[in-house]
């Protein structure tokens, strides 16, 4: 009787089943020969699991993490070994930064010539320490479903992140016998805490006793599914709402207690509210440097309330009176149970007045305006699209002119900043969000970085809408040399001197990959071309719209600084 008759399967075969029976229906791999074994036992399976080649391994990570980032699921990624790998260190770092679940999956040399600088042979496990909540070097094909659950449950319990599994190609050629039904480590089992009802007690009275009280909320929220309960404890409590950039849909931008994200380039009311609160209560957010500026003066006569789940996030970037480690789904329950009357009618008036008097607003004139573009493109779907921008100043338009209604509606680079991510990211939203209308915003710099993945979306079909503002400069940073330093150009300007046309044509090129598109230079071609982008859920299209390099991103706070430095105009 053979092996096969037996119920032996090799390695490579008892992965593929492990990824099936977590629940995994797409994978983003690109091949090679350490992970070949892998993709032949995938081949066998085309009907319960859907392979998506990117063209490039860093594109697979976004797009991995971007299906993770529009449904709270976990994306999975595979390469080979040596560059395979290393091309997924940006993917994988991006992921960690924002506490998106990832599994990630390697092919590496056969153990035997492991530490010998064999041929794409690299310590990706070594190299991933910083980027991953925990990696395995699978050594014993017997450990397969062990740790295949561990990894599972590990990049989506807690505060969620990348994990990595590099897995020699001995492995994948070995015949196992496995078994499915595996008992985790407890080293590998999260505890979720749950705040005491003192402590819950002790947010209660923050609120009676203050005058002047503001909502920072983060990405926790959404992470944690607990936008539903926020919004009823701001409604209920009568408390207005700020976010971060990651917190960006987890309170609906339409009410009148929003204020939009603060920060760097938040809104005017939304930095003077949380730094003029004297209660700012802190909702799974981690006070990032781009949100805080200076430390020190962030809010520097508020009592602060912090409750996050990740228990080393407390006190780290900003002391807090009153520290809480918790679930912020869980103290948000308890919280709504017996709501607190505020009376803050004065500080009411002055959010308003903070509202009016300095609203989000950019100068008039000839051209197409990149925030009136935001805007118009809101108007024309309704509120409804999955925005996915890349990075720069085009990131920072589509978050302050367009407004966002319900969680993971904007999926964007927040702690790493990493150009190159929208448009692999929009592919896995789309890949995952079939039935959603999901727009890859990007800079003409930005989109370049993995341009080569729109051969992906042909070959896959995944009609996203690539819209790019295009105004040849690298923006975000010739903002920076306009401010900072005397509007000396370093390298920031993308214009080819020897074309006399913007450079490159990228309608052109996405017709290569038989994409269609078109671009446009005029304001009243604009409501035009955004009807044609989005005439056909069912169809890919690239609209490349010429900006002027004129318009900054503003408000604006400088590195370091207050809320009082801001800059408005």
């Amino acid at each position: 009787m053979s092996e096969k008759k037996k119920g032996m399967i090799n390695g490579a075969e008892a992965i593929i089943e492990c990824l099936i029976q977590h629940g995994t229906t797409d994978i983003f791999a690109y091949p090679g020969g350490a992970s070949m074994e892998m993709h032949q036992a995938m081949s066998k399976r085309k009907s319960e699991l859907r392979v998506i080649l990117p063209r490039h391994e860093q594109a697979g990570a976004f797009a991995a993490a971007g299906y993770s980032r529009i449904t709270g699921n976990i994306g999975v990624c595979m390469a080979t070994s040596g560059p395979g790998a290393t091309n997924l260190l940006t993917g994988i770092a991006d992921a960690f930064m924002d506490s998106i679940p990832l599994i990630v999956v390697t092919g590496q040399v056969p153990q035997q010539v492991i530490g010998k600088t064999a041929f794409q042979e690299i310590d990706i496990v070594g190299m991933t320490i910083p980027i991953v909540k925990h990696s395995y070097l699978l050594l014993d094909p017997n450990d397969i479903s062990k740790v295949f659950a561990e990894a599972f449950h590990l990049a989506n319990s807690g505060r969620p992140g990348p994990v990595l599994i590099d897995i020699p190609k001995d492995v994948q050629q070995a015949m196992v016998q496995p078994n499915y039904d595996v008992e985790i480590d407890e080293i590998t089992k999260t505890d979720i805490p749950y705040a005491s009802d003192d402590e819950i007690q002790r947010i209660k009275d923050a609120i009676k006793d203050a005058k002047k009280p503001c909502i920072y909320a983060g990405g926790g929220i959404i992470i944690a599914e607990a936008t539903k309960e926020l919004t009823e404890f701001a409604k209920s409590y009568n408390i207005p709402v700020v976010t971060s950039l990651m917190g960006v849909g987890s309170f609906p931008e339409t009410s009148e207690l929003s204020l939009k994200w603060l920060g760097m380039h938040g809104t005017y009311y939304a930095n003077y509210a949380a730094n003029e609160a004297d209660l700012l209560l802190v909702f799974g957010a981690r006070f990032d440097d781009r949100v805080t500026g200076n430390t020190t003066e962030f809010a520097k006569n508020a009592k602060i309330v912090h409750v996050d789940v990740d228990n080393s996030e407390l006190n780290k970037n900003k002391p807090a009176q009153i520290p809480i480690n918790s679930d912020i789904k869980y103290v948000l329950e308890q919280l709504n149970k017996k709501p607190v009357k505020t009376n803050c009618a004065p500080w009411h008036k002055q959010v308003q007045k903070w509202k009016k008097d300095y609203p989000l607003q950019y100068p008039k004139g000839n051209g197409i305006r990149p925030q009136f573009l935001i805007r118009k493109l809101y108007e024309m779907t309704n509120g409804e699209a999955v925005i996915v921008p890349g990075v720069g100043q085009h990131q920072m338009w589509a978050g302050m002119y367009y407004d966002y209604s319900f969680p993971r509606q904007l999926l964007t680079s927040g702690g790493l900043g990493t150009m190159g991510f929208g448009l692999p990211t929009a592919i896995g939203a789309k890949v995952a969000s079939p039935d959603k209308l999901v727009i890859n915003i990007d800079g003409d710099g930005s989109f370049q970085m993995n341009i080569q993945e729109l051969g992906t979306i042909h070959a896959e079909n995944i009609p996203i809408k690539m819209l790019i503002l295009n105004n040849q400069h690298l923006g975000m940073v010739a903002q920076w040399e306009d401010r900072f330093y005397g509007r000396n150009r370093g390298n920031t300007v993308l214009q080819n001197e020897r074309s006399n046309r913007p450079y490159p044509d990228f309608v052109s090129i996405a017709k290569g990959y038989e994409i269609d598109g078109e671009e446009i230079y005029k304001l009243e071609k604009l409501e035009g071309a955004l009807q044609r982008m989005l005439a056909d859920p069912n169809q890919a299209y690239v609209l490349d719209v010429h900006i002027e390099y004129q318009d900054h991103v503003l408000p604006m706070i400088p590195a370091g600084g207050t809320y009082k430095d801001i800059m408005v105009e």
